[in-house]
């Protein structure tokens, strides 16, 4: 019988799928990425991004947001849409230095994580590695230590299968970073976890004095669990500290 780590030895390396009009870049990046063991098709705009899904078993998309023709964020709506068929799969996205706005609405679209141009390589590969673990933890089959259910506020966390369930029991889309966010909070319910602390738990960093990453991933998540922000009842405000899951998590 195969073990687990022979099964992650024999499988294929992860498949990401570039998307940059800068061509050196673009070469460049495959180049770089393919030596540290990665598949890469790279290819120039959205259109042929879109070419290119359906048929590479993609595991990532590491998109550039200046693309010419449809922009990388009217790409980025689309891949995060049900209707794409590619909803779940990680999304890195490149910005311009310094553009704050476009950082906070890709990660309003759901980005898993951003990298400023220029960028060091070594960071970017470093943080598509963080993203691919996460979202490859959804194939993994489940483990037998891990609770199979923790139930919240009528929502339902399958750990096992990192899947949200609604209180009728219907699975409802999060991304790999919403859902190691809202799990950060459940397995630490009515406790009060600031920016930094939530962040240093999903990304091994300490906030920026302008990083709203934690505060726009919340406002997602609230509008997935139908909590209003303004009198929210899952996901409390706490003035000056932080965020807490204010309801009691029975675990199965």
């Amino acid at each position: 019988m195969e073990t687990a780590a022979s099964q992650a030895a024999n499988a294929p390396p992860p498949h990401i799928l570039v998307v940059d009009d800068d061509r050196e870049i673009r070469d460049l990046l495959a180049r770089f990425l393919e030596r540290h063991g990665l598949r890469v098709t790279a290819v120039r705009d959205a259109r042929e991004a879109r070419r290119a899904l359906p048929h590479g078993h993609f595991q990532m998309v590491v998109l550039d947001l200046m693309l010419p023709g449809e922009t990388g964020m009217d790409f980025a709506r689309w891949l995060r849409s049900p209707a794409s068929g590619h909803a779940s799969i990680g999304l890195v996205m490149l910005t311009a230095m310094g553009e704050e706005t476009d950082r906070i609405i890709g990660l309003e679209l759901g980005a898993d994580d951003y990298v400023p141009k220029p960028f060091n390589p070594r960071e970017l590969l470093a943080r598509m590695r963080a993203v691919l673990r996460r979202t490859s933890d959804t194939a993994r089959p489940a483990d037998a230590t891990q609770p199979r259910l923790m139930r919240f506020g009528g929502w339902t966390l399958d750990p096992a299968r990192r899947r949200l369930l609604n209180p009728d029991q219907v699975e409802v889309p999060v991304t790999g970073g919403e859902y190691d966010l809202l799990l950060a909070l459940v397995e630490r319910a009515n406790r009060v976890l600031t920016r930094d602390m939530l962040l240093d738990l999903l990304r091994g960093r300490q906030a920026g004095p302008f990083d709203r990453a934690i505060d726009v991933a919340i406002s997602r998540l609230r509008r997935k669990l139908e909590d209003n922000g303004r009198h929210a009842q899952i996901i409390k405000t706490v003035r000056g500290g932080g965020y807490v899951l204010a309801a009691e998590v029975e675990r199965l």
